[in-house]
């Protein structure tokens, strides 16, 4: 089974395609058979990222029914390893996919046969992200120091939360559970879903478990990228604290990236950053940041073997 990571950021500009496309090639180099998709739909670079000046054929190939299936929109990257579905040549709606294509699409991705699946989303926090972000349990939100972008992607996390709500409890119900929690409590709204989920556990103790362990399954990560001198190096691991006090999910800190004027550089010359300035502290950062998503993968892995063997 693949191991799919979701990884968005609350804005444009917080480096998630950098990391996306570094993050693959390192792993690419380990060993395993990595896919990339730029499922940013509207506003595709990822191909830029990796080193791919024109991909041959894209998502918009699936998605028109040009390609027979999604495996055969992959296109081999330079790296040996890695390829890449790049959403460059779409049209400029396909960004608004009807519900019934996008749906099609994520059955599609679930069942690709690689080992690491690395989704690049679009900023924001549309459905489309969103849902495309819940593909897997697993995801990494990436984001700067500034407090624009801190805000951001708090909504982001935040607008995942409750679209999980939504999916379990169903539209209707969540209409109904949202105004009588909001009767009994006038803070459980978007802004405290902590307190919203509370109120669903007192009015339905079903629902309210069964939204509790659906939560509690994700495998969420953050990345602090532009990490520069003057900025607190713990500022990743209090946005995770701070995230896990006030909704109620785990959130485990995957590192800092550092900045670097060479990533210009990079992405100008069309070359990938690790390839570029391999011997750099945010090459260093990077190859860590991969380091630290594989441990726990593997942790992930024994927890779960342990828990099938306690189970039978």
């Amino acid at each position: 089974m693949s191991n799919i990571w979701s990884i968005g950021g609350g804005k444009g500009g917080s480096g998630k395609s950098f990391f996306a496309g570094n993050l693959g090639i390192l792993l690419a180099r380990k060993g395993y058979r990595t896919l990339l998709i730029d499922a940013d739909l509207g506003a595709a670079n990822l191909h830029t990222i990796i080193g791919i000046p024109h991909p041959e054929k894209s998502i918009s190939d699936f998605i028109n029914k040009k390609a027979g299936t999604l495996e055969e929109t992959a296109v081999p990257a330079s790296t040996p390893n890695l390829f890449l579905i790049s959403g460059a040549m779409n049209n400029l709606d396909i960004a608004n996919l009807a519900y019934e294509q996008k749906m099609r699409l994520m059955r599609n991705i679930a069942r690709l046969p690689y080992e690491y699946i690395l989704l690049d989303l679009g900023a924001g926090t549309s459905f489309n992200t969103i849902d495309y972000f819940m593909i897997s349990h697993a995801g990494i939100f990436v984001t700067t120091p500034e407090p624009t972008s801190i805000e951001n992607i708090y909504r982001l996390i935040r607008s995942v939360y409750f679209r999980k709500i939504r999916q379990v409890v169903k539209t209707h119900d969540f209409r109904i559970l949202t105004e009588e929690a909001g009767k009994r409590n006038s803070s459980a709204t978007v802004s405290h879903p902590d307190v919203f989920l509370q109120m669903v556990k007192e009015l339905d103790p079903e629902k309210g478990d069964t939204l509790e362990r659906e939560l509690q399954a994700f495998q969420f990560k953050l990345t602090l990228n532009q990490l520069r001198k003057q900025d607190n190096p713990k500022t990743g691991e209090l946005i995770c604290k701070i995230i896990e006090r006030h909704l109620g999910l785990k959130m485990s800190f995957a590192g800092n990236i550092s900045f670097d004027d060479h990533v210009h550089d990079s992405v100008c010359r069309k070359v990938s950053f690790v390839d570029c300035y391999p011997y750099t502290q945010t090459a260093l950062d990077l190859r860590e940041c991969c380091r630290t998503l594989l441990e726990d993968v593997e942790k992930h892995a024994i927890v779960q073997a342990v828990q099938k063997r306690v189970d039978a």
